[in-house]
């Protein structure tokens, strides 16, 4: 009794956080200190190469905030089972996964599945064309926005997808072929037929450490750096997405998941419960309205998830990835993978505040060509739009989580492959990069594992 008053006063003092807007500071290439650079989360750094990079809670929390931490990390990990049970019942009937830890491996990214597996670090966005309510995707009846592809005893699961590759032969400027694997997706075995023109996309767990350092950058700095009629005549025509707030009951700036399409932590967090592990809760529930995870817990969750700290750079002073910075901004990947941020001033949490980050990434969302595009709309992204992904911490993939799958749905084996897919809006920054001799190349890919 006493932890759970305890958790709820903890709680109560981080939910409520007021932040202090700055001016915009748009990035300039020489503004970063290079003896910043090994800070990516500036304060909130953390100096760990091994399997757990992701899981350092931030520095400074005070004991009790230490706590909410925690309780956050165990529930984080719960494995719920179906009802009655005296512990973490609720799951299902339909689900996607048993746990939050289940998709985020190590608070990391999803692996998509390999022959015969089950898709058990994806999940499979479904829509109607249209537009549903408060502007979000049209649901489809009888399965909602997703599907979900596991179900309890004596239950049928929705559907399942099955995947399939196909390799297409490229060759880089100085004639050296390379090939990328092109995913085609099959909804198979639905439990009722579905509508004609279903629209469906894919998504891979991404990574959670560092999302509180980027829900404290103010709506102000996001915004300024739009240019959705690109005026400035560079190519690049970044945009927000503004989406429906369950708990502000208005729209506000979307930030977080593949296309921007959740506004907080908390509603990613409600979301996530609701239609990946069947756990109804207060923002998101079944017309009964009985809630499956408490109040406390659920905000415990939300600040573990705010309190993740983020891994330190390695290598920052090797010549070869000093070139593959040089290379990275002189390409033009900067102007969407933004490499400096700062947090807004906050008096109520000073972990987060006035911080200099280095998550390279503008937060908004740019069109991305018809190679990546999903064709399924989500509030104002359209099918070829997706939210810039940070980089930070992308170098320790594969200690952490055991691969290097990158992009919304895993298809890049590798973090060139993943250059090499890019369009749209960095359709020329892929060509500089494609046309680059092999040096340059792996200079470049050498940078990008030092983040």
């Amino acid at each position: 009794m006493h932890l759970y008053k305890s958790t709820k006063l903890a709680i109560a003092f981080v939910v409520g956080v007021l932040t202090l807007q700055l001016a915009c500071r748009k990035y300039q290439d020489d503004t970063t200190n290079p003896d910043d650079e090994w800070r990516s989360g500036g304060e909130q750094t953390v100096f760990d190469q091994g399997s757990g990079a992701f899981g350092h809670a931030f520095n400074g929390l005070p004991a009790y905030l230490a706590r909410v931490h925690e309780v956050g990390d165990v529930q984080f990990n719960a494995t719920f089972v179906s009802a009655p049970a005296p512990l973490n019942p609720g799951l299902g009937p339909v689900f996607n996964n048993v746990s939050c830890s289940s998709c985020h491996v190590n608070d990391g990214r999803g692996k998509i599945p390999g022959r015969g597996e089950s898709a058990a670090n994806m999940l499979f966005r479904v829509s109607l064309p249209g537009v549903g309510e408060h502007g979000s995707p049209l649901p489809v009846p009888g399965y909602g926005d997703q599907i979900q592809n596991r179900a309890l005893l004596n239950y049928q699961p929705e559907a399942d997808v099955a995947i399939g590759y196909t390799n297409e032969s490229f060759a880089f400027g100085d004639g050296t072929s390379y090939e990328l694997r092109r995913p085609t997706y099959t909804i198979t075995n639905p439990y009722r037929p579905l509508p004609q023109g279903v629209l469906l996309s894919p998504r891979v767990a991404a990574p959670i450490f560092g999302l509180g350092l980027l829900e404290a950058i103010s709506d102000v700095d996001i915004l300024a750096r739009e240019d959705p009629s690109d005026l400035d005549g560079d190519g690049i025509s970044g945009r927000a997405n503004w989406v429906w707030n369950i708990d502000e009951q208005r729209t506000t700036l979307g930030r977080f998941g593949w296309k921007a399409n959740q506004p907080s932590l908390l509603q990613q967090t409600a979301a996530a419960y609701f239609a990946d592990i069947g756990i109804a809760n207060r923002l998101f529930s079944d017309t009964d309205g009985v809630l499956e995870i408490t109040d406390s817990l659920l905000y415990a969750v939300d600040f573990y998830l705010r309190t993740l700290a983020v891994p330190g750079r390695r290598n920052v002073g090797a010549a070869t990835v000093q070139q593959g910075k040089a290379l990275f901004l002189s390409l033009g990947c900067s102007k969407c993978h933004i490499p400096d941020q700062r947090t807004a001033v906050t008096t109520a949490f000073p972990q987060t505040s006035y911080q200099l980050i280095h998550p390279y990434t503008d937060l908004l969302l740019h069109d991305m060509g018809e190679g990546l595009a999903d064709n399924r709309p989500d509030f104002l992204a359209d099918g070829n739009e997706w939210r810039t992904a940070p980089l930070w911490g992308i170098g320790l993939t594969q200690k952490v989580n055991g691969h290097t799958n990158f992009l919304h749905d895993g298809r890049a084996r590798n973090l060139q492959e993943a250059i090499l897919w890019h369009g749209g809006e960095a359709e020329a920054a892929k060509d500089r990069f494609r046309t680059l001799g092999k040096p340059d190349r792996d200079a470049v890919i050498a940078f990008l594992e030092s983040l």
